[in-house]
């Protein structure tokens, strides 16, 4: 995914050439066979790969991985996701590695489409994402739900390569995931953080902290699934959390924090709980 291309001038001369960013599109679908989940159909471009890294075939849950053979987005690269799941499918799709986010000058996009059927569950959980210094990322979600279905989805962001001094010194990260149940607009969520424009620092922002995850969830859940969230995130240390109930039985959760592999570790601790949670039927 190089970004230039080095050719030889008419005077024997070396110039750049530049390119344009590589469009990768990754497309699933998942079905129900025997009480069973498996991968019907599948399509990828490079840099990207599906792999069905299911170890249980016997608790009806598809484990897919998203690998990829580039280091990270570069400039003017543009990645789609579509995800279909049908009826009382489930679905946990990984990640290989860390999202490496490099130095930009326009950016790059990703956009995420999921759709699931009546009962299905889908979990997301991809590895903390890296946005290196000058970096602009801009991801767009868009989630649909049918009737019982069930969504695991959660991110982590930080504040780059800390260890290289690297703090907040990307110029851009906007997140924009909107959940339809039913057809319906139930939730969106915009995360946006823009640190040479608006102080990380502030109220509302990431108030001292490097490190932010957040989890949603949509779909069925009571007192003791609270109780065992709850439980989880009481063991992190230094780090401040809260827990928002939304419509249609759904949570928000959001943590603040200043390292990656807690609040990912947690992250997936939390998810596994969830996907064995029993559905809800929005309607009722």
């Amino acid at each position: 995914m190089d970004k230039e291309i080095c050719t030889a001038g008419r005077d024997g001369g070396a110039y750049i050439m530049p390119m344009k960013g590589m469009r990768s599109e990754v497309a699933i679908k998942v079905a129900v066979r025997d009480g069973a989940s498996y991968l019907a159909s599948s399509f990828f471009t490079p840099p990207l790969k599906v792999a069905d890294i299911t170890e249980d075939r016997t608790s009806g849950e598809l484990h897919l991985m998203l690998m990829s053979a580039s280091p990270g987005l570069l400039d003017g690269d543009d990645l789609s996701i579509r995800v279909e799941v049908e009826a009382f499918g489930r679905l946990q799709l990984h990640t290989q590695s860390y999202q490496r986010l490099f130095r930009m000058k326009e950016g790059a996009v990703q956009t995420m489409e999921v759709f699931l059927g009546k009962g299905a569950c889908f979990s997301w959980l991809p590895h903390p994402c890296v946005p290196h210094e000058r970096a602009i990322f801009t991801g767009r979600n868009k989630i649909f739900l049918s009737e019982g279905s069930r969504l695991i989805w959660g991110e982590v962001i930080t504040c780059g390569r800390k260890l290289n001094g690297e703090v907040f010194r990307f110029s851009k990260y906007h997140v924009r995931t909107e959940v339809f149940i039913q057809g319906q607009l139930a939730i969106l969520e915009n995360v946006c953080l823009r640190p040479s424009i608006l102080s990380v620092e502030g109220v509302g922002q990431m108030e001292g902290y490097t490190h932010q995850a957040s989890l949603l969830y949509v779909g069925g859940r009571g007192v003791e699934v609270e109780k065992y969230l709850q439980a989880c995130l009481q063991v992190l240390e230094d780090v401040t959390y809260g827990m928002s109930e939304g419509p249609a039985g759904s949570l928000v959760i959001r943590i603040l924090g200043n390292k990656a592999e807690p609040l990912y570790d947690v992250l997936k601790t939390m998810g596994r709980s969830l996907s064995g949670a029993k559905s809800v039927n929005y309607a009722g």
